[in-house]
């Protein structure tokens, strides 16, 4: 029981004490204009907790808008446009269009197909007679 004692001492405590007091957003007075920030100006006066959100965030705007922050270093995947189509080749279309007609013959060619293969005979192998369709009979 010491235990549930001890834990409901403190919650009390932790009850009673009093809340931190709220910290008061900085003053833009001691902050400089954001229009008037480059990439050499302190922006650690921005970033602290008692700066306003969009303080913080326009200040970081314009930081990252130096066109220092928009170099590519080569070693992005997707860094190609692929917006810009070049276009198939005539002789790339021959070769779709004949693996589109081999893979995928037209409706009737199927048919005439199907049925071509049911109408031959399939092969036997030679000498197993549970293969042969009419066995022969020696006498």
């Amino acid at each position: 029981m010491s235990f549930l004692t001890r834990w409901s001492r403190l919650k009390r405590e932790a009850d009673t004490q009093a809340a931190p007091a709220k910290v008061e957003p900085a003053a833009p007075a001691e902050l400089p204009p954001v229009d008037s920030l480059t990439f050499e100006s302190d922006f650690a006066a921005f970033l602290r907790a008692n700066v306003e959100e969009s303080v913080k965030r326009a200040a970081l705007k314009k930081l990252l808008h130096d066109p220092r922050f928009n170099v590519m270093d080569g070693l992005d995947t997707y860094i190609d446009d692929y917006t810009q189509n070049e276009g198939v080749s005539e002789e790339m279309l021959k070769t779709l269009e004949h693996a589109r007609s081999t893979l995928f013959p037209p409706a009737a060619q199927t048919e005439e197909t199907a049925r071509a293969t049911q109408d031959t005979p399939k092969p036997q192998a030679e000498g197993d007679p549970t293969l042969d369709v009419n066995p022969r009979q020696d006498t």
